[in-house]
């Protein structure tokens, strides 16, 4: 996947944005928190579920997210990504992040 595609794929959720910060990278938020970076390390980070980490580093293509690993994320360098996953991870690390959220934000950003 290039970074095109995750860009269409990550502003396709609600309320989604996208920033270039931390040289160059790609970071897309949902109500100012990240739930996604990519361009980082040559690959795309994103948060996951305790399971999620474990799948995704034992067995499958990812690895810890560097400074990011303790709040379960991980990072899948770009070469590895395919597209029938993509959305589903992104999907899940976008609704990991807007639940934690305000109410009255995820209402106002019509998450609610």
């Amino acid at each position: 996947m290039t970074r095109e595609d995750v860009e269409a794929t990550a502003l396709a959720l609600p309320a989604a944005t996208k920033v270039v910060q931390w040289g160059g990278a790609d970071v897309y938020k949902v109500g100012g928190k990240v739930f996604a970076i990519c361009g980082l390390a040559g690959g795309l980070s994103f948060k996951v579920t305790e399971i999620g980490f474990m799948v995704l580093t034992d067995d499958g293509p990812g690895r810890q997210a560097p400074y990011l690993a303790k709040g379960g994320w991980v990072i899948v360098g770009l070469d590895d990504l395919e597209a029938s996953e993509v959305g589903g991870w992104l999907a899940t690390s976008h609704d990991l992040i807007a639940a934690k959220l305000t109410r009255k934000l995820r209402a106002e950003l019509g998450l609610a």
